[in-house]
């Protein structure tokens, strides 16, 4: 009974706020607020170019609050540690079954917390990277290499992982690519044009992905 509550507040919910995206305020000391200026610029982006309407001012929002069933996509980033209250991971594990989902872009070093903390969202399932032939790199902007590299750290490839439920693509991890960077204001890191118009041709795709399915 719980979960077809839950499922109705989140179709309610998504009816309500279809246009407006998240980032997700955790726990643990990471800084989860890193990159202020790439969730905004990527909106602009998104309604420039593949048709969206989002808010501009995209919302805060924590993994335990019924607030995160208002919104199709949530972003999370950062460098440090993350924790997930065994409340927090259930309310995410509803969100995320319900049609829900969670992007989240390694902004370096965050890997190792986050997997530690997904096992308590989803015990049962692990990260599988995805193919490069998976839609979302084939959405409005092409991408036939999988995951564009934006900033370099430690000399590994870019690597985009899943997990899926019935098939269904519900969250994605980002990592070695650090999309986030190159969706910041020039000024933050001067980035070439060329590389961060690439970050935000792979951010809309992720966003258009969402939306559509």
């Amino acid at each position: 009974m719980k979960k077809i509550v839950v499922f109705i507040l989140l179709i309610a919910s998504l009816q309500l706020s279809a246009q407006e995206i998240a980032l997700l305020k955790y726990k643990g000391g990471g800084d989860w607020y890193g990159n202020p200026t790439s969730l905004p610029n990527l909106v602009q982006f998104c309604n420039a170019h593949v048709g969206t309407k989002l808010n501009t001012k995209p919302a805060t929002v924590e993994p335990g609050s019924t607030d995160i069933f208002q919104y199709p996509y949530i972003h999370m980033t950062g460098h440090g540690n993350v924790f997930f209250s065994q409340e927090d991971a259930e309310n995410l594990r509803s969100y995320l079954l319900s049609g829900g989902f969670l992007h989240v872009d390694d902004n370096y070093g965050i890997r190792e917390y986050l997997e530690r903390e997904m096992k308590k969202v989803f015990p049962d399932k692990e990260l599988e990277e995805l193919p490069v032939n998976h839609p979302i790199f084939h959405q409005t902007y092409e991408f036939a290499n999988g995951l564009p590299k934006i900033h370099e750290h430690d000399g590994k490839r870019p690597q985009a992982f899943g997990i899926f439920e019935k098939g269904r693509l519900i969250f994605l991890f980002t990592y070695e690519s650090d999309l986030g960077d190159g969706w910041e204001n020039e000024e933050v890191h001067h980035d070439p044009e060329e590389v961060r118009l690439k970050a935000l041709r792979m951010g809309a795709n992720i966003i258009q992905y969402v939306f559509e399915n």
